[in-house]
Order: C-alpha cells, then structure tokens, then sequence
C-alpha cells in the first residue's frame, strides 16, 4: 500500500511532481489561498501517513493524534507552528526547510531599500493617480 500524503496547500507542481515520482498518493488541498480549518485538516489527514505542512497550520496535539500520522514535513523555515513535545512522544518525525529563505530575503530587502531611497512606491501612486505631467528637476528626487 502506497505512502499517504496530504499537502496542506497547494505548492509549486515541482515538487507535487517529485512525491509522485517517489511513488507516494499525493492529496493537495488546491486552493492556494484557503488556509484549512482544524476540523477540515482532521478530515483531510484521516488515514494519511503524512502531512506537508505550511506556517499557517497549526500542528497541535488533536492533529498530531491522527492514527497514521508517521511524518510532518513543514513547508517553513520556522516549526513553531507545531507541538514538538507532542510529536516526540507520538515518534512522528518533523522537518522543515531551514536555510532556503536567507539569499531571498537579503535580495527582497535591498529591493525594499532601493525602493524607498528612489521614493518607487510614491511615484507609482502619483503616476497612477494620473498626476504626472512633465518631467521636473525636483520631481521625485530620491
């Protein structure tokens, strides 16, 4: 009997993909933008081996209890989303993706400081707003 897997949300077909190809059935929740109640992750993990879980998922003991429940594989850098005294007694194994978020988050916040020094949000809205004229040496010095 095939690995049973429920993913919380829906995630890049890559790695859906890559599950499949392990050879485990694969459950996703496809809306990507509805985060699951607890009653319907209950539901939803009924008879599931595993759970690929996101930040937004809060894994507490009554999730953990679920009867097959073996692994719970966070889809986050962080796991304070999960009750790992609870896991640890249970022997359900936790993982995480610590790591794969530094370049990203150094990139978004030199985008964030060029943004700013450059007043890009401003503008935006003031072109937007249908403000923009003409080019002016005092337009919008950054």
């Amino acid at each position: 009997m095939p690995f049973k897997v429920f993913v919380a949300r829906k995630i890049p077909e890559a790695g859906i993909s890559l599950l499949k190809k392990a050879g485990l059935k694969v459950e996703v929740n496809n809306n990507e933008h509805k985060i699951l109640s607890k009653k319907e992750l209950l539901k939803k993990i009924k008879g599931k081996d595993a759970l690929l879980s996101l930040l937004t998922d809060k894994v507490d003991k009554e999730v953990l209890s679920s009867k097959n429940l073996k692994i719970v594989a966070n889809y986050a850098v962080g796991f304070d989303n999960i009750n790992l005294q609870e896991a640890t007694k249970k022997n359900i194994i936790i993982t995480n993706t610590p790591g794969v978020l530094t370049q990203t988050v150094a990139e978004h916040t030199f985008a964030l400081m060029m943004a700013a020094a450059r007043r890009i949000a401003e503008a935006d809205k003031f072109t937007r707003q249908g403000k923009y004229k003409a080019w002016g040496p005092l337009l919008f010095l950054g």
